[in-house]
């Protein structure tokens, strides 16, 4: 029989730096909602995360779902402090390092192009 009031732990904790992560794992939020935005099943993402367990992954779509601007508004801020962080890394490169960066690029467009994103 469920309890009165049943209540759940969602498996997410904040490390020193201010990122959301899974349980005591490695694994950030980040990504868990990113291969989620993929399309990725909670069994496949436990794959790809085989430290965290197949119900923690469905506790933390469910808590994305119950909370999705704060969640996407956290999400934003982290891909937005990382763009910052990637000009500023950019605009100490030598012109070796930002050719090879633009290649790179150039590569994963042509990717994303062939797979149709």
């Amino acid at each position: 029989m469920i309890s009165d009031s049943p209540t759940m732990i969602i498996p997410l904790r904040m490390n020193d730096d201010g990122v959301i992560m899974v349980s005591e794992t490695r694994v950030t939020l980040d990504a868990v909602i990113a291969r989620y935005h993929q399309g990725d099943t909670p069994e496949s993402l436990h794959e790809g995360f085989p430290t965290v367990p197949v119900p923690d992954v469905y506790a933390i779509i469910a808590y994305y779902l119950a909370h999705r601007d704060e969640v996407d508004a956290y999400l934003k801020r982290r891909a937005d402090a990382a763009e910052r962080v990637r000009e500023e890394i950019e605009a100490n490169a030598t012109p070796a390092q930002r050719a090879f960066n633009e290649h790179v690029r150039a590569l994963v467009k042509e990717k994303r192009h062939a797979r149709g994103e």
